[in-house]
């Protein structure tokens, strides 16, 4: 038997950070998209990169949110964090997916921090003595040595059970806390309930069908690892504004506590601009008027006289194909297609109406609340017009009312600002 020796030539090591790996990106319509990328990207790269590929306008709404269907849990991703290391937290007998589409709320609360943070929800440090304004909040959320207090009364799922018990919980820098004793915050009354370094917050899809919860404004803390589902912490708010408070307050605070986290919107403005030029605005508002009076002319004028002859079946079907068009769907769909994309001013849909035969609804949101508003067709002269205020305003058909509104709010509380695409929900 003879004995012989070969040379093996082993493949160079990949540096960690350099591997690539791919992943599986779901689309607002529910298509897909396979990316390969490295270790090292980040969800706000993962979604310049989709803005790319895809030829999207990039508007910095693009979001990306981390899917657990089978729980009906989702959260927003954060932009610095990697999606890969993301990844590697999940269950493999959990339905887990990522998927970008706009949030209209994304950075919302950096320009109206005084619509996220209700006064009632929080208190300040001493030391600040009362001095914060409403811009200054997101700072003392930041800061190391001075912070609020988010406070207030939220529902918890016991362990084990579908029964809910109502507690007044605290949110502090060193964790959450709930009162034994009311509304008492002596530390003697005060029982930790979770920190958030190990622990990511996650919106409940369908509190009261998938979990009992006493409202549909449930939200979870579940840690950040394999085999966390068994330790995540269920809370339910009493109104979606509460609920919005507790996630964007926990969202900062996870922020200030992580030592090399990068703030979601940075505050000078070179990476994101949350503050526009208002010479800027008032030239594209110019210019998008011009562009309504153009498309507006030979149809229309202020008093709501016909000014040509159109074909009404062309009226009728002209909305058909818009993207804000939602046709027969429900009240409680619309509510939850514009949660999906983010409680802002000015995010709309229209539907069919459900109660009124022939006659449309505008779905929109305003001050953290949906409003819905009845669109009425009115017959006059043989022509037939739309009308949200019972003729004092008429238009020939549903596009040319949704173009007026972006740009005069009317009736409405405000102007038309996003539409609400269509969404797998």
């Amino acid at each position: 038997m003879s004995l012989y020796a070969r040379r093996v030539t082993l493949p160079a090591i990949t540096p960690l950070l350099l591997q690539k790996r791919v992943i599986k990106v779901f689309n607002e319509d529910g298509t897909s998209r396979a990316l390969e990328v490295p270790n090292d990207m980040t969800a706000l790269n993962v979604c310049q990169l989709l803005i790319q590929k895809n030829h999207y306008i990039d508007d910095q709404n693009w979001t990306m949110f981390e899917q657990l269907s089978s729980l009906c849990l989702e959260r927003i991703i954060e932009d610095h964090e990697m999606v890969i290391e993301v990844q590697s937290k999940w269950d493999m007998e959990e339905d887990c997916r990522f998927c970008v589409r706009k949030y209209y709320a994304k950075y919302e609360f950096f320009k109206n921090p005084e619509i996220y943070f209700p006064d009632v929800m929080l208190s300040y440090s001493s030391e600040m003595n009362g001095t914060t304004r409403p811009v200054d909040v997101l700072k003392t959320f930041l800061s190391t040595s001075t912070y609020p207090e988010i406070h207030s009364y939220l529902f918890m799922a016991e362990k084990g059970k579908r029964s809910w018990k109502k507690l007044y919980f605290i949110l502090r820098r060193s964790g959450l806390y709930f009162s034994t004793k009311g509304t008492s915050k002596d530390p003697r009354h005060l029982q930790f309930f979770c920190d958030f370094l190990e622990s990511n917050v996650y919106m409940l899809l369908s509190a009261k069908k998938s979990y009992g919860a006493p409202t549909d404004f449930g939200f979870c803390l579940k840690p950040n690892k394999t085999g966390g589902t068994k330790e995540m912490k269920l809370l339910c708010a009493e109104t979606e504004e509460s609920k919005i408070c507790w996630l964007t307050a926990i969202r900062l605070y996870k922020r200030s506590i992580s030592e090399n986290s990068l703030v979601a919107m940075d505050f000078s403005g070179h990476k994101s601009r949350v503050i526009e030029n208002p010479t800027e605005a008032l030239s594209i508002a110019l210019q998008e008027g011009l562009l309504w009076r153009r498309k507006s002319s030979g149809r229309i004028n202020l008093h709501g006289i016909n000014t040509s002859s159109q074909n009404s079946a062309m009226n009728l079907a002209i909305h058909m194909s818009q993207p804000w068009f939602h046709h027969k769907i429900s009240r409680d769909e619309a509510q939850k297609l514009i949660r999906h994309q983010g409680l802002v001013n000015g995010v709309f849909l229209l539907r069919d109406s459900q109660s009124a035969p022939k006659s449309f609804v505008l779905s929109m949101c305003h001050g953290q609340k949906i409003k819905h508003f009845q669109i009425s067709p009115i017959a006059d002269g043989g022509e037939l017009y739309y009308t949200l205020d019972e003729g004092h305003t008429r238009f020939t058909d549903l596009t040319q009312l949704v173009e007026f509104h972006q740009l005069n709010k009317g009736i409405l509380p405000c102007t038309l600002k996003h539409y609400c695409t269509r969404v797998t929900v």
